[in-house]
């Protein structure tokens, strides 16, 4: 990886609240076409870091670089806009809505001309037809109808659409956070098949999660947080899930590594 440079890097991030310092220089990088796992016990930081990488959480120190280029995100909207999409393990779906909507929630495609710009009408078969692809293209086939509530699918399908909306829009980086936590054996294999798509279409992934065979599985490389910064970052085919969760728990250092962070 030495000789391509990272799509997505943090250097020296810090983050306190009050007394509580969550991020202590913490650095990260994520290469281009490659699934990379981030994992750490309760309380070790990962969250804020994903937050700072997403938007979510301004640092109070370091820096955040997309392309090469530092940036400053003011909140998710920002590294929205810049191709960052992040999917949070309670999804952010709306149950009520149709899947098309969901798709599009919060950045509804208006119709061309005055009937979009004055009147504000939603391009409602633009949209629908860009879902329908969306979903085709990540062979999310068992949704057959993107008129019907997210309410009524099953909990593998509607992690399916927030991946796919994730994909859609997700020109640089998604993130993924816990994707398979509620979901059964037959689901959980159908939402690693979909992030293996993904990647596969050229999109890097942060994997967020504490299921360690699936981390192992998936991931090209894992970063293992503990105590508010990266530890170290292990491949996955040299090192045992026994390895990793030693060093998560400080049970075990790495080698080349004197002293836990």
């Amino acid at each position: 990886m030495s000789a391509v440079k990272p799509i997505l890097q943090a250097k020296g991030l810090l983050k306190r609240y009050g007394t509580v310092v969550a991020m202590s220089g913490a650095d990260f990088e994520l290469y281009p076409g490659e699934i990379l796992g981030v994992i750490g016990d309760n309380g070790a930081g990962k969250s804020t870091l994903i937050k700072a990488l997403s938007g979510a959480v301004i640092p109070d120190h370091g820096t955040i670089e997309l392309d090469g280029r530092e940036v400053n995100f003011r909140g998710p909207e920002d590294a929205r806009n810049l191709g960052i999409e992040t999917v949070y393990q309670n999804l952010a779906l709306s149950p009520a809505l149709t899947i098309a909507d969901n798709m599009f929630l919060g950045r509804e495609w208006r119709k061309p001309g005055i009937l979009g710009s004055v009147f504000r009408q939603m391009d409602r078969p633009r949209m629908e037809k860009f879902a329908r692809d969306k979903l085709s293209e990540l062979g999310l086939t068992t949704i057959q109808n993107i008129h019907q509530a997210v309410e009524s699918l099953s909990g593998g399908q509607r992690q399916g659409v927030a991946v796919a909306r994730a994909a859609a829009f997700g020109s640089k980086v998604v993130i993924l956070d816990e994707p398979t936590a509620a979901l059964g054996v037959k689901e959980s294999r159908r939402v690693l098949e979909l992030i293996r798509d993904v990647r596969n279409r050229g999109i890097p992934i942060i994997l967020i999660s504490h299921n360690m065979p699936h981390v192992f599985e998936v991931c090209d490389r894992v970063h293992i947080h503990r105590l508010g910064r990266r530890l170290c970052v292990i491949d996955p085919k040299e090192h045992s899930m026994s390895d990793a969760v030693a060093y998560m728990t400080g049970a075990k250092l790495p080698e080349g590594v004197t002293e836990a962070a």
